[in-house]
């Protein structure tokens, strides 16, 4: 996006690229160029001082989005923040979430064409000449005062029933896995659209001075089993401005690459670069009128800064107390894993980060069902009850919106030898997901499938009825938040999606 478009943003005139300037945009542009006291000057101003005090502090860089767009919220906002335990691979369904006797009942015999009809299914399976049901691998049980059904592979997610909105009547059209993801994180099966995360920073702004309000943290199953790969376009800002990028943090020493010092370079002498370079900014926005790109450039830099000193307090551990640590696993300390990053997920939202996405792949079983599906779900089970439960104790999970879900669900037949299935193919005809907390209803099955898990059969929920739905627990009506781009006003749910008021408290 040009450097006049960027004005035109931040002085909540949004147009596309190339279109013409009417005279009050020209006399806009005009006044920022001329007055350092512009929005790029202010956050300039910002820096200067805090360079002049010789430390960080925690006011806030004053440009035109940093506290969000000024009609945002349209709504009293339910959630504050958001964290998306996100399983990628496609978890199973009916091996999980939606018990189904009459798997059991017809195993080894075909899924009725009845059923079946014109499913779109992926190049591995679609070919197939037999359906044959395949029953859970292992058995349901009633969980809690709900007695929601969740199979005895997830006896922690079941310890925490009465907490879950689940939500057994999802849909998409996607079939494979990186359609899958950005469909549900852009609202576009393709590439190059903004992430949900990237869609509330814009609109509302940061919480947090000290941190990014978009962090991803990736991790995968032990024994990489499907070699999913994680893309940077699942949190990419798109046509947003580039402030509204996810900061991924990788494990180990450096989660967040070029971060330290180079050795020989103390954070005084640091602190002086960014003056000097401050300094050759303010020169540039006075001659140029480049507001906007110089904004996200001080922004960035001043962050970068902060995230200096915030990161390593983020991801030091001393002060957390055993008993916390043991709920989370015994994986809980280990750089890189599922656990652990479920632990700095909650940390990053205490301290206030808008949206965490916590990327995990694994759940993949296409020959491997009935020996890696187990370890899937003991890798990530515990973490993500403590999770849940953790903020609660805390008094975070009233206004943090908790997601499990992945791109789609598993076929309810067998892949691989009709006489003895070993996997499950990719399923989008129907799947499921939890939340908890941010204002949806605890302890409440949301939809149904029908008898063999294939077909939904009340209460369809679509990918962008989801999204439209977490927009609006966040305070958001969908169709109202927008962004001018090529020549049209673009959404996270495109032209699509209708809020789902029965998962909504």
């Amino acid at each position: 996006m040009n450097d006049a478009a960027h004005s035109d943003l931040l002085l909540n005139t949004p147009r596309s690229e190339g279109e013409g300037s009417s005279p009050i945009d020209t006399t806009r542009r005009h006044f920022l160029r001329s007055s350092f006291h512009g929005i790029g000057g202010i956050a300039l101003a910002s820096l200067i001082s805090r360079e002049a005090a010789g430390g960080v502090s925690s006011a806030r860089i004053a440009s035109a989005d940093t506290n969000g767009l000024a009609d945002l919220p349209h709504f009293a906002a339910r959630a504050k923040r958001i964290i998306c335990l996100w399983q990628g691979g496609g978890p199973s369904h009916v091996d999980l979430f939606d018990p189904k006797p009459a798997l059991v009942r017809h195993a080894g015999t075909d899924i009725p064409e009845s059923i079946r009809g014109a499913t779109r299914l992926s190049t591995m399976s679609s070919g197939y000449a037999k359906w044959p049901a395949l029953p859970a691998i292992q058995p349901f049980r009633k969980c809690g005062a709900s007695g929601t059904e969740i199979s005895e592979l997830l006896p922690h997610i079941g310890g925490i029933a009465d907490e879950l909105c689940l939500v057994r009547s999802m849909h998409t059209e996607a079939v494979n896995h990186s359609p899958g993801v950005t469909f549900f994180m852009t609202g576009s099966q393709q590439p190059g659209r903004p992430a949900m995360g990237s869609w509330l920073a814009y609109g509302l702004g940061t919480a947090c001075d000290e941190l990014p309000s978009f962090v991803v943290l990736t991790s995968s199953d032990r024994e990489k089993s499907c070699g999913q790969l994680f893309y940077e376009h699942y949190w990419s800002n798109g046509f947003l401005p580039g402030r509204h990028q996810g900061v991924r943090f990788r494990p180990g020493a450096d989660p967040v690459p070029y971060l330290s010092n180079p050795d020989g370079v103390s954070r005084e002498s640091r602190r002086a670069l960014l003056a000097g370079i401050a300094d050759l900014n303010r020169l540039r926005a006075a001659t140029t009128g480049h507001h906007a790109a110089i904004d996200t450039r001080v922004a960035q830099y001043e962050m970068a800064f902060r995230m200096q000193a915030s990161v390593p307090d983020l991801l030091d551990f001393s002060n957390e107390p055993k008993s916390v640590i043991e709920m989370y696993g015994p994986d809980a300390l280990l750089p890189g894993t599922y656990a652990n990053n479920c632990l700095i997920a909650r940390r990053l939202a205490e301290r206030g980060v808008r949206f965490v996405q916590l990327m995990h792949s694994g759940w993949d079983q296409h020959g491997n069902l009935h020996s890696h599906l187990a370890v899937q779900c003991r890798d990530t089970d515990q973490a993500s009850a403590a999770l849940v439960r953790d903020l609660k104790q805390r008094g975070l999970l009233e206004d943090t919106l908790v997601l499990w879900c992945g791109e789609f669900g598993r076929t309810p037949f067998g892949q691989g030898d009709a006489a003895n299935p070993t996997g499950r193919d990719h399923f989008g005809r129907a799947y499921s997901m939890w939340m908890a907390g941010g204002g949806v209803r605890a302890g409440h099955v949301h939809g149904a499938t029908d008898d063999f898990g294939w077909n939904i059969a009340r209460d369809p929920v679509h990918v962008h009825d989801m999204q439209a739905t977490i927009l609006r627990l966040c305070g958001i009506d969908h169709e109202r938040l927008t962004y001018r781009h090529q020549g049209r006003q673009y959404r996270l749910t495109d032209v699509h999606g209708k809020v789902v008021d029965g998962v909504i408290a």
